[in-house]
């Protein structure tokens, strides 16, 4: 029996720390995501105090105190649900068919060499464009209204899908390929079970990349004679001179963006789980 005792109270330490490291992995999980909140926090808190303390006037630059105010007000009145609702509608629209085209045009120049000869040179001297000078064209052949609007945004997140396709499928390993090719893989037998894992991740960063840029795109966009949305709260605070309203605005826009952004990183998590990378290592 003295022999047996040690061996019975290792297994009985083990049984009752494995519920308490599950805990502590569990709160570890709902703590990390927590710590993205202690920078802007932190600086909010800064500067509402330096305004309180009287070292700043806080005139062009509202504390936060103030722009949380000016958004209550915009909720109750109901003009920021309008402008919010009109913004997402314009980005959700132009980032489908970006995304549309840009991974059907990638996907066909990274695959097919000679259409990357015939097509690449001309998307990549169109990308080399600045966004500001489709704005005159735009308007020209689409109107003010909402049709040039999205073509913009589309516009901007096409690029950065395009490139995100067709870089990862040029840089599939090749002896992945000759293994398909060794196991006689049909063409969208290929694609399916070898191209398509190895091309998933990058393609998942290049969305995220697109979708920013539609968000900095529907700025421009709403800057063509629009009536609504939160890039019409910016002019609208400049032209008033209210620049709590304009603060406001760029903070919803960082709210937004961030959130449609995680929600894109939830959503394609599933499909991401085989990954075996440092950035799946437990606290990274």
């Amino acid at each position: 029996m003295s022999v047996e005792l040690p061996a019975l109270e290792q297994i009985a330490e083990q049984v009752t720390a494995a519920p308490r490291g599950t805990a502590v992995t569990r709160l570890s999980r709902h703590a990390w995501p927590m710590l993205g909140l202690v920078l802007p926090v932190g600086l909010a808190l800064g500067w509402e105090l330096a305004v309180w303390l009287g070292l700043s006037s806080g005139r062009l630059v509202p504390p936060p105190s103030r722009v949380i105010v000016t958004i209550l007000e915009l909720a109750r009145s109901g003009e920021l649900t309008r402008h919010v609702v009109a913004t997402l509608s314009r980005v959700g629209l132009g980032f489908a068919l970006g995304v549309v085209a840009g991974t059907l045009l990638g996907a066909v120049s990274g695959y097919w060499s000679l259409a990357r000869r015939l097509l690449d040179p001309t998307v990549q001297a169109l990308r080399a464009i600045p966004s500001i000078a489709w704005v005159p064209l735009f308007i020209l052949w689409l109107g003010i209204f909402e049709t040039s609007k999205v073509a913009l945004i589309a516009v901007g997140v096409f690029f950065p899908v395009y490139l995100g396709v067709m870089g990862a499928i040029l840089s599939v390993d090749r002896k992945i390929v000759e293994v398909g090719r060794i196991f006689r893989l049909s063409g969208p037998a290929m694609i399916r079970r070898i191209l398509l894992p190895a091309v998933l991740p990058a393609y998942v960063v290049s969305l995220r990349v697109g979708l920013g840029l539609g968000w900095m795109f529907v700025v421009a966009a709403e800057f063509m004679g629009a009536s609504e949305g939160l890039g019409y709260l910016l002019i609208d605070g400049q032209q008033l001179g209210k620049p709590a309203q304009i603060v406001a605005a760029i903070v919803i826009f960082a709210i937004l963006g961030k959130t449609t952004d995680w929600l894109i990183e939830i959503a394609t998590a599933p499909l991401l789980r085989w990954q075996d990378a440092f950035g799946h290592e437990r606290g990274a």
